[in-house]
């Protein structure tokens, strides 16, 4: 792969390895743990993880580093490096976590793939864009993405990195995003299906108020009593929200 494929990954490498170890030092991982790492690139984070995890299961997708990591790790018992897309990889393990500087550009679909998984992670890192931490954490703004998600996921911004700890440095601003499954759910897996519905239709016109998106939903004497109870305005739009309003507000529907 020229370097001008590689520009296409989006990849900005971690530069400082003490940086690297605390990161990993300050994680939940430990002697037990299964952990994936995507897009690995020069090994910064790679050596720090094998260190630590019972296993390290690498996928590079660029072939020159694939091969540079298999000589740099050759004869490494607890690593394994698979030259593979990520996004058309296969996890085979069912409980594992996920420790990661993942190309910006593609931060949106290893997310969803990671949290849409048959068996998604126990715990995710994930090294992202700060807006696309927000987008997932709901930070700021609620977003339909961050309602639909933390029924069954806890995410959190956990560190924010200054863009001199990159090479070559981003122009965007970058954070640790950290994803943790909830066990047990907020939500059935019953009711999954439900909420899934209840909580696009009260986004499907964002610019207008809950109020006219739920009016084949709740009465108005409902949707005042709740708005009352659950303290938000009785036309409020599906962003003003919190995510333990919506949760509320899908209960009593429920």
């Amino acid at each position: 792969m020229n370097s001008r494929n590689r520009k296409s990954l989006a990849q900005n490498f971690l530069a400082k390895r003490h940086l690297a170890a605390m990161i990993v030092r300050e994680s939940s991982i430990n002697p037990e743990d299964i952990v994936y790492e995507i897009g690995p690139g020069k090994g910064i984070l790679t050596k720090e993880l094998i260190k630590k995890a019972r296993r390290v299961v690498a996928i590079e997708k660029d072939r020159l580093l694939y091969k540079k990591l298999k000589k740099k790790f050759d004869g490494t018992d607890n690593f394994a490096l698979h030259n593979a897309d990520f996004l058309r990889f296969k996890i085979a393990d069912i409980r594992f976590k996920v420790f990661a500087n993942i190309p910006f550009n593609i931060t949106s679909a290893i997310i969803r793939k990671l949290v849409y998984a048959a068996n998604p992670p126990d715990e995710a890192y994930l090294i992202v864009q700060q807006e696309a931490a927000e987008k997932f954490t709901g930070i700021g703004k609620t977003t339909q993405l961050s309602v639909l998600l933390k029924p069954w996921f806890d995410l959190k911004i956990t560190r924010s990195f200054r863009k001199t700890d990159f090479s070559p440095a981003p122009r965007v601003d970058v954070v640790m995003l950290y994803i943790e499954k909830r066990n047990p759910s907020l939500v059935s897996t019953i009711d999954a299906s439900k909420y899934e519905k209840f909580i696009k239709c009260g986004f499907s016109a964002w610019r207008k108020d809950l109020k006219s998106n739920y009016k084949h939903v709740f009465t108005h004497t409902q949707w005042k009593r709740l708005s009352h109870d659950l303290q938000f305005s009785i036309h409020a739009k599906p962003s003003a929200l919190s995510f333990e309003q919506w949760l509320a507000l899908f209960e009593f529907y429920r």
